[in-house]
């Protein structure tokens, strides 16, 4: 009996992840690597969101935009990293319906937040470089948690259209997945049916946010150049300059791993590749993050060594 004939319930009740390879010497040294990373990338995140909780010199709108952004890339990381881990050590990857569910939502979810929290950083180098007179009353408290409140509205919206369209996927029969998690492509691949409308209304959303971020980004950063260039003292352009390389190694790293994954045509790269860069993307970026803005960030290696000598003494 053809199965659509139970309606929008799907017949299978798990998935098999297919991993990122079989090679037994190759998974061991990448279990090794992906778990260190991990480690680095939750130890990373926690120390930057605690120093930035006790130190009184990083209570700025840039660094509160910033805890944020290292707890969205621990919760991003540990949607995805745990499950490659148990990957490599088991013969078949399992995945419930449900689960697989729920680390797609987590991801379109968190992956939406980062995107706002950055373009959120960018607005903010604008309005204290290009306008600096203005920024106490543009960057208040109150402002900056509206802004907080449109990242995680817009993550909650994608999250959503995710989430209605992959449960109105029929799944069938084939239910081996060819990923290290549930991606959204691969998941259509296996899927018997699906809603057209739906898969619309994700890749619309995805795409809004991903377009709208850009945007502000890029509009910040031509008005922030424009600024710079206008400086008389190479003094002031230096120090102004150093104030958003922090922030555009994040965006560049962020928004081009993006852009290669779910921008690019599926017929410009192959599927192992896409899952390198999507490795890159979900595993390592969250480690990178915290290290970047460390050590290219005089303020945060300032307040660092000062919360340090404070426990000598």
């Amino acid at each position: 009996m053809d199965s659509r004939l139970y309606g929008n319930h799907s017949t299978v009740k798990e998935f098999i992840l297919l991993g990122l390879t079989h090679d037994p010497v190759l998974l061991v040294f990448l279990f090794i690597i992906i778990l260190c990373i991990y480690l680095v990338t939750i130890c990373g995140n926690l120390c930057t969101i605690l120093l930035i909780r006790v130190s009184t010199q990083l209570h700025h709108p840039m660094y509160f935009f910033l805890s944020h952004l290292a707890f969205a890339d621990m919760i991003f990381s540990s949607s995805v990293t745990p499950n490659i881990l148990v990957n490599f050590l088991v013969d078949k990857n399992r995945i419930s319906y449900h689960g697989c569910g729920i680390q797609l939502d987590t991801v379109a979810f968190f992956g939406a937040v980062e995107c706002f929290l950055l373009a959120s950083m960018a607005y903010d180098r604008f309005m204290a470089i290009c306008n600096p007179l203005l920024y106490s009353t543009k960057m208040s408290t109150q402002v900056c948690v509206q802004l907080l409140i449109v990242a995680y509205t817009s993550g909650f919206l994608d999250a959503s259209s995710f989430a209605v369209t992959f449960y109105s996927f029929l799944f069938c029969g084939p239910n081996r997945v060819n990923h290290f998690f549930c991606d959204f492509a691969p998941l259509r691949e296996v899927a018997c049916s699906e809603d057209s409308d739906l898969i619309l209304l994700s890749t619309l959303t995805s795409a809004f946010i991903v377009a709208f971020t850009v945007i502000v980004i890029a509009v910040s950063y031509s008005y922030i150049l424009i600024t710079i260039l206008k400086m008389r003292s190479i003094e002031g352009r230096h120090k102004a300059f150093s104030t958003c390389t922090s922030h555009l190694t994040a965006v560049t790293l962020f928004y081009g791993t993006v852009t290669f994954i779910y921008v690019l045509p599926k017929s410009s790269y192959s599927t192992d590749q896409n899952k390198v860069i999507s490795l890159f993307y979900m595993v390592v970026i969250p480690m990178l993050n915290p290290l970047i803005y460390s050590l290219r960030n005089n303020e945060i290696k300032s307040a660092l060594k000062r919360e340090l000598g404070r426990k000598k003494f």
